[in-house]
């Protein structure tokens, strides 16, 4: 004989979720909120020839994502950001200049088997370093105002027209067709 079939018991129905009010609360951690003084901060951090990343690095600044975000919503905090950015290749120029004329450690000690200094040596990975460092920045200018600071090319173009006697030749041609058409007239 078969078992008649048991039936479920009913579950419990789960009760609505309560609306609470919403709270204000302050977060913590980086503003992501645009504001005119915090991208007037940016800017100005900017201008002074950090990069975006490092200034976004900050505790007090909005992520690098952030920033996209509002160079792509924000059309007056786009054109600060691009004046930032040309003025920042001013700043990169001063840095050049302090790097190609720190010589500090352009040169070591040269010690022998004892330890006792016997002469100078010259340190070429500090100047190795130093050019990377140089040729970086100006490549960063040559591109953040390439009118200023780019590379200017120069080219000669030596063209020889003989426009007398190509002159010449349209004349008569001209000539021909105008007596040929006073013929069939």
């Amino acid at each position: 004989m078969r078992k008649a079939p048991q039936q479920r018991k009913a579950r419990p129905r789960r009760k609505a979720p309560v609306k609470r009010k919403a709270t204000l609360r302050r977060k913590s951690g980086r503003p992501s909120r645009y504001t005119k003084q915090l991208a007037t901060e940016i800017c100005a951090r900017l201008a002074q020839g950090r990069s975006l990343r490092s200034v976004c690095d900050d505790d007090d600044m909005p992520c690098a994502s952030t920033v996209f975000k509002w160079l792509t919503e924000k059309p007056e905090f786009t054109e600060q950001y691009a004046r930032a950015k040309e003025e920042s290749s001013d700043a990169l120029f001063e840095e050049l200049l302090d790097i190609a004329d720190d010589g500090r450690n352009d040169w070591m000690e040269k010690l022998d088997s004892e330890g006792n200094m016997i002469g100078w040596q010259l340190n070429g990975e500090h100047i190795h370093r130093s050019k990377l460092r140089v040729d970086s920045r100006k490549w960063m200018m040559s591109k953040l105002k390439p009118k200023k600071y780019g590379e200017r090319i120069h080219q000669d173009v030596t063209v020889n027209v003989d426009a007398a006697s190509k002159l010449n030749k349209a004349i008569a041609r001209a000539d021909e067709v105008a007596a040929k058409s006073r013929g069939l007239s």
